[in-house]
Protein backbone atom coordinates (compact mmCIF):
# COMPACT_ATOMS: atom_id res chain seq x y z
CA UNK A 1 0.00 0.00 0.00
CA UNK A 2 1.34 3.40 -1.02
CA UNK A 3 1.69 6.06 1.70
CA UNK A 4 -0.45 9.14 1.13
CA UNK A 5 1.56 12.34 0.88
CA UNK A 6 0.57 14.81 3.61
CA UNK A 7 0.70 18.43 2.42
CA UNK A 8 0.23 21.63 4.41
CA UNK A 9 -0.73 24.73 2.42
CA UNK A 10 0.23 28.06 4.03
CA UNK A 11 -1.17 31.18 2.35
CA UNK A 12 -3.19 34.18 3.51
CA UNK A 13 -5.26 34.22 0.30
CA UNK A 14 -8.15 32.12 1.65
CA UNK A 15 -9.98 31.52 -1.65
CA UNK A 16 -6.74 30.60 -3.43
CA UNK A 17 -5.58 28.17 -0.74
CA UNK A 18 -8.98 26.49 -0.43
CA UNK A 19 -9.27 26.04 -4.21
CA UNK A 20 -5.72 24.70 -4.39
CA UNK A 21 -6.46 22.31 -1.52
CA UNK A 22 -9.45 20.88 -3.41
CA UNK A 23 -7.40 20.46 -6.58
CA UNK A 24 -4.64 18.64 -4.68
CA UNK A 25 -7.14 16.40 -2.90
CA UNK A 26 -8.54 15.39 -6.31
CA UNK A 27 -5.01 14.17 -7.06
CA UNK A 28 -5.10 11.94 -3.96
CA UNK A 29 -2.95 14.09 -1.70
CA UNK A 30 -3.87 14.59 1.96
CA UNK A 31 -4.13 18.34 2.44
CA UNK A 32 -4.44 20.67 5.42
CA UNK A 33 -4.57 24.45 5.22
CA UNK A 34 -3.55 27.33 7.44
CA UNK A 35 -3.61 31.02 6.63
CA UNK A 36 -0.44 32.48 8.17
CA UNK A 37 3.02 31.60 9.36
CA UNK A 38 2.19 31.44 13.07
CA UNK A 39 -0.59 28.92 12.37
CA UNK A 40 1.86 26.86 10.29
CA UNK A 41 4.41 26.72 13.10
CA UNK A 42 1.74 25.75 15.61
CA UNK A 43 0.41 23.06 13.24
CA UNK A 44 3.78 21.35 12.68
CA UNK A 45 4.36 21.04 16.42
CA UNK A 46 1.30 18.75 16.55
CA UNK A 47 1.17 17.12 13.11
CA UNK A 48 4.11 16.64 10.75
CA UNK A 49 3.27 17.03 7.07
CA UNK A 50 5.61 15.58 4.46
CA UNK A 51 5.62 18.74 2.35
CA UNK A 52 4.67 22.34 3.05
CA UNK A 53 3.68 24.70 0.24
CA UNK A 54 4.45 28.14 1.67
CA UNK A 55 3.67 31.67 0.51
CA UNK A 56 6.19 34.43 1.23
CA UNK A 57 4.12 37.59 1.65
CA UNK A 58 1.68 37.10 4.51
CA UNK A 59 0.57 39.17 7.50
CA UNK A 60 2.76 38.65 10.53
CA UNK A 61 5.70 36.40 9.80
CA UNK A 62 7.28 36.57 6.35
CA UNK A 63 7.55 33.22 4.57
CA UNK A 64 11.37 33.23 4.75
CA UNK A 65 11.16 33.53 8.55
CA UNK A 66 8.59 30.72 8.63
CA UNK A 67 10.87 28.52 6.49
CA UNK A 68 13.81 29.20 8.81
CA UNK A 69 11.73 28.22 11.85
CA UNK A 70 10.28 25.10 10.16
CA UNK A 71 13.82 23.89 9.44
CA UNK A 72 14.80 24.54 13.08
CA UNK A 73 11.78 22.69 14.48
CA UNK A 74 11.33 19.84 11.95
CA UNK A 75 14.24 19.77 9.48
CA UNK A 76 12.91 16.73 7.60
CA UNK A 77 9.81 18.57 6.35
CA UNK A 78 10.21 19.57 2.71
CA UNK A 79 9.17 23.15 1.90
CA UNK A 80 8.16 24.47 -1.50
CA UNK A 81 7.79 28.23 -1.79
CA UNK A 82 4.81 29.25 -3.96
CA UNK A 83 4.53 33.02 -4.23
CA UNK A 84 3.47 35.86 -6.44
CA UNK A 85 5.79 38.32 -4.71
CA UNK A 86 9.17 36.61 -4.58
CA UNK A 87 12.48 37.94 -5.87
CA UNK A 88 15.58 36.12 -7.06
CA UNK A 89 17.15 37.04 -3.70
CA UNK A 90 14.22 35.32 -1.94
CA UNK A 91 14.72 32.22 -4.10
CA UNK A 92 18.42 32.00 -3.24
CA UNK A 93 17.75 32.61 0.46
CA UNK A 94 15.01 29.96 0.53
CA UNK A 95 17.33 27.42 -1.11
CA UNK A 96 20.12 28.26 1.36
CA UNK A 97 17.71 27.72 4.26
CA UNK A 98 16.81 24.25 3.00
CA UNK A 99 13.80 25.00 0.83
CA UNK A 100 13.12 22.31 -1.75
CA UNK A 101 11.93 24.55 -4.59
CA UNK A 102 10.70 28.04 -5.42
CA UNK A 103 7.69 28.45 -7.71
CA UNK A 104 5.86 31.55 -8.84
CA UNK A 105 2.09 32.01 -8.86
CA UNK A 106 0.19 31.09 -10.82
CA UNK A 107 1.89 27.70 -10.97
CA UNK A 108 0.61 24.92 -13.19
CA UNK A 109 -1.15 22.37 -10.97
CA UNK A 110 0.61 19.44 -12.64
CA UNK A 111 3.99 21.08 -12.07
CA UNK A 112 3.15 21.72 -8.42
CA UNK A 113 1.99 18.12 -7.91
CA UNK A 114 5.19 16.85 -9.57
CA UNK A 115 7.31 19.04 -7.26
CA UNK A 116 5.37 17.83 -4.20
CA UNK A 117 6.00 14.21 -5.24
CA UNK A 118 9.70 14.92 -5.88
CA UNK A 119 10.01 16.56 -2.46
CA UNK A 120 8.29 13.61 -0.78
CA UNK A 121 10.55 11.12 -2.59
CA UNK A 122 13.65 13.04 -1.50
CA UNK A 123 12.40 13.09 2.09
CA UNK A 124 11.90 9.30 2.09
CA UNK A 125 15.29 8.68 0.45
CA UNK A 126 17.05 10.89 3.02
CA UNK A 127 15.30 9.06 5.87
CA UNK A 128 16.29 5.66 4.47
CA UNK A 129 19.90 6.79 4.04
CA UNK A 130 19.97 8.16 7.59
CA UNK A 131 18.57 4.87 8.93
CA UNK A 132 21.28 2.94 7.09
CA UNK A 133 24.03 5.08 8.64
CA UNK A 134 22.40 4.85 12.09
CA UNK A 135 22.21 1.05 11.83
CA UNK A 136 25.94 1.04 11.06
CA UNK A 137 26.59 3.18 14.15
CA UNK A 138 27.52 6.30 12.18
CA UNK A 139 25.18 8.58 14.10
CA UNK A 140 26.81 11.93 13.27
CA UNK A 141 26.41 11.28 9.56
CA UNK A 142 22.80 10.16 10.09
CA UNK A 143 22.05 13.42 11.94
CA UNK A 144 23.68 15.48 9.19
CA UNK A 145 21.62 13.75 6.52
CA UNK A 146 18.41 14.42 8.41
CA UNK A 147 19.32 18.09 8.88
CA UNK A 148 20.63 18.46 5.29
CA UNK A 149 24.10 19.46 6.48
CA UNK A 150 25.98 17.12 4.15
Amino acid sequence: MKKAIKVLLVDDEVDFVNTLAQRLKMRELVVDTVYDGAQALSFIKKIEPDVIVLDLKMPGLHGIDVLREIKNIKPAIQVIILTGHGTEKNAVEAKNLGGFDFLRKPADIDLLVAKIKEAFTEKIERAMTAITFAEEGVFDTAKKIIKKEE
